[in-house]
């Protein structure tokens, strides 16, 4: 079975003709004026054929697709058209798009050759770019003001989400304050479903990494306590920074990486589905029966899982010490009081609440802020994570300036 080529398939092929000038003298002198004529349809005359003894002959298909296949044909087509003396033979084109036709005549200079030879149905192309006016491409401009309008505008974008970001939280405050005045309008089931989904549910992921979390942190310090003899302050470490920092620190970044986005997600699917336009025709509150409900679930359920994630990497770091540094579990449990002080915990349970108000906001800010399409939606969902997880570890370390004289041993 043979391959045949079809004309869109021919490739595009450029030629040099020495001579030419000579055949369309002598296709004058015979009288055949029509097989060598110029631009304009008139007879070349013989001194001006005599002259030229180069012609550009162009066969094959000259497409987009050719061209990009073959793109050293454009430089060669600007080096011939900067000879004006040049002569062109397009008869033997099998295929000129529009494009292939607006490149020969901008490397033309916008004009057609004095000297050209083409068929009809292509020389009509060329007319269609003749009567149009071809826009110039403005080269980019880098300037200082670029740089100042960019950085104007990205201040201008933060200060406007803050400014969202205030007013949803004095909104929240008024709902609150409502609700104390009408307490049979809390809206109990909501919250109920948010702690299930975005405590209860996470229970494993969280214990899983405290766990792990704990394995490495007791290990890594055996390695050095070793060195100095002091195996037995493997205790205080462990409990100082698991229960004051990297429990409530972990928990809310799992819950910001894994309930802010489902949040943020949620309200965003509410969008393109019209159902934020049909709770507000049905007069039904947004903050009251979207936000609140997920402010007060995290708020209350993340100071538990980070009990439960620093319960965990203790485990874990309890695990890791007896087999390190052969410290009993009895040993462990009798000594974490008295290493670590009670208001440790409530410093814990005071950020993890904080972070969970936080997350709940953040996560529901950026969910009214998705547009009505996919891509604001997965754009949205991707800030809403990033900015949750910002904003806890910046919460944490006002915390830890605030608190630097509390707690300590």
């Amino acid at each position: 079975m043979t391959d045949t080529l079809t004309d869109q398939d021919i490739p595009p092929t450029l030629e040099v003709v020495e001579d030419s000038g000579q055949q369309c003298l002598q296709d004058v002198g015979k009288g055949r004026e029509h097989d060598c004529k110029d631009a304009g349809g008139r007879a070349m005359h013989g001194a001006i054929a005599e002259e030229r003894k180069l012609c550009v002959k162009l066969s094959g298909s000259w497409n987009l697709r050719s061209l990009v296949i073959a793109p050293e044909l454009r430089q060669k087509i600007s080096s011939h058209a900067a000879n004006k003396n040049m002569q062109w033979d397009l008869n033997s084109i099998n295929v000129l798009d529009s494009a292939s036709a607006l490149i020969l005549w901008k490397a033309w200079g916008r004009k057609l050759p004095v000297a050209l030879q083409l068929r009809p149905e292509h020389q009509r192309l060329f007319e269609r770019w003749q009567a149009q006016k071809i826009p110039e491409s403005e080269p980019a401009r880098y300037s200082s003001s670029l740089i100042i309008k960019y950085i104007y505008q990205t201040l201008a974008n933060f200060w406007g989400q803050l400014l969202e970001f205030v007013t949803l939280l004095g909104q929240l405050v008024l709902d609150i304050g409502y609700l104390l005045l009408h307490p049979n309008e809390i809206p109990w089931s909501e919250i109920s479903i948010t702690i299930y989904e975005s405590g209860v549910r996470a229970l494993g992921i969280t214990a899983l990494v405290g766990f792990l979390i704990g394995i490495v942190l007791s290990y890594l310090s055996a390695l050095q306590l070793k060195i100095f003899g002091a195996e037995i302050y493997i205790i205080d470490i462990l409990g100082l920074s698991v229960i004051r920092e990297l429990g409530p620190l972990l928990a809310a970044i799992l819950v910001a990486g894994r309930s802010g986005s489902s949040m943020t997600a949620q309200i965003g699917i509410m969008r393109v589905t019209e159902e934020l336009d049909a709770l507000s025709a049905m007069g039904i509150s947004h903050s009251l029966r979207l936000i609140l409900p997920k402010v007060m679930a995290l708020t209350i359920v993340l100071p538990l899982i980070g009990v439960w994630t620093s319960s965990l990497a203790l485990m874990g770091g309890m695990v890791s010490a007896q087999n390190t540094l052969d410290i009993s579990y009895q040993q462990f449990f009798l000594r974490l009081p008295d290493a670590v002080p009670l208001v440790n915990l409530f410093i814990g349970l005071l950020k993890s609440a904080v972070f969970g108000l936080m997350i709940a906001l953040i996560a529901c800010h950026f969910g009214f802020r998705i547009k009505p399409n996919t891509e604001s939606l997965g754009s949205e969902t991707t800030n809403s994570v990033v900015a949750a997880i910002t904003v806890v570890i910046m919460v944490d370390a006002v915390f830890a300036i605030l608190f630097m004289h509390v707690g300590m041993p």
